[in-house]
């Protein structure tokens, strides 16, 4: 395990003086407590959906070597410690957003155990969940947090009405590097081969 910078340990010390995380199991914690360390944004201890057994199934998958496939490249390069795949395409299919189709790309490469991570584009949960209500793709785990007025907070609720294994949140709130900041916990939780 890599040491922790005095900034970080900084950081985390103010937050925890600040926010109460206590309501939450010790993976979901430690993903509430990165999303607001990587946004400064208190809030999200409110706002966070993060079930215990759904964070436990992520770093499973993660020490399995279960592939992590992302909306768009700002997600990407948000995670450190292993490889995640972009299959945004480069244009635009008729009827269907570019993020959308990159999720369905996603789908047929990985229709089964991949770590899916959405921070920007809410069309790309909602397919993720099109896709798995057809039976096309079953993740192990969906971060579900795109940033937006339009259709982000339907496509959270959407997401965490299917059934599916998640992490999100209520609201309009969210963004590639919360929804990498949460990817980065699992990776350093104890078990996923990495932390």
């Amino acid at each position: 395990m890599t040491s922790v910078h005095p900034i970080e340990a900084e950081s985390y010390r103010i937050l925890a003086d600040r926010v109460d995380l206590s309501a939450f199991g010790p993976h979901a914690a430690a993903v509430v407590a990165r999303v607001i360390h990587a946004s400064a944004d208190l809030e999200y201890a409110a706002t966070m959906v993060v079930d215990e057994t759904a964070a436990e199934a992520g770093v499973a998958a993660l020490a399995g070597g279960a592939p992590v496939v992302v909306d768009v490249e700002m997600v990407r390069h948000g995670i450190t410690g292993l490889d995640a795949r972009c299959f945004l395409p480069a244009a635009a299919t008729a009827g269907i957003t570019r993020s959308a189709a990159g999720m369905a790309l996603a789908a047929e490469a990985h229709p089964e155990g991949a770590v899916v991570v959405v921070g920007c584009a809410p069309t790309a949960l909602e397919e993720v969940v099109r896709l798995h209500e057809a039976g096309r793709f079953s993740p192990a785990l969906v971060i579900g947090l795109p940033v937006g007025f339009v259709g982000a907070a339907e496509s959270k609720t959407r997401l965490r009405a299917s059934g599916l294994p998640s992490i999100s949140n209520v609201g309009e709130k969210g963004g590639s590097a919360v929804a990498a900041a949460a990817l980065n916990a699992l990776l350093r939780l104890p078990g996923s081969g990495r932390g």
